[in-house]
């Protein structure tokens, strides 16, 4: 087997981890929103919403720390949120892993390129991390 040939076979390995990465990623996640929508539906069922006025800052789920506090608790929505969560760091871990992957491979023109998406990712989310 030549080198051609092991390098073809590790990046069509990669891919398929990647894929994999990303369908458990998703699956997950709509897996947490169901049963967290269940949970919410069976204990606020009886609730009346008033959907003439909308406050985001209402359910006190602003921040990863009250979610976390929200699934303590069990929590419908909290649980939502997090399913949510789950959704929005797929795609994240699926940049961490490719960085690592493209280490393994000494291809450092992507590892750079990897890095600095990440940090634009985490940059973005980063009032959110911390608040």
């Amino acid at each position: 087997m030549s080198k051609e040939n092991k390098n073809f076979f590790a990046d069509k390995d990669i891919q398929v981890i990647l894929g994999t990465l990303l369908r458990v990623g998703v699956i997950s996640s709509m897996t947490v929103v169901f049963i967290g929508g269940l949970i919410y539906l069976f204990f606020n069922h009886s609730n009346l919403i008033d959907y003439a006025k909308f406050d985001s800052g209402k359910s006190g789920l602003s921040s990863i720390g009250a979610i976390f506090s929200g699934l303590k608790a069990m929590d419908g929505a909290a649980i939502i949120q997090f399913g949510t969560l789950l959704l929005i760091f797929t795609p994240i871990a699926r940049v961490v892993f490719s960085i690592f992957s493209f280490l393994i491979e000494r291809d450092y023109l992507y590892v750079l390129i990897g890095l600095v998406v990440l940090s634009i990712i985490l940059y973005s989310l980063s009032d959110k991390l911390v608040g």
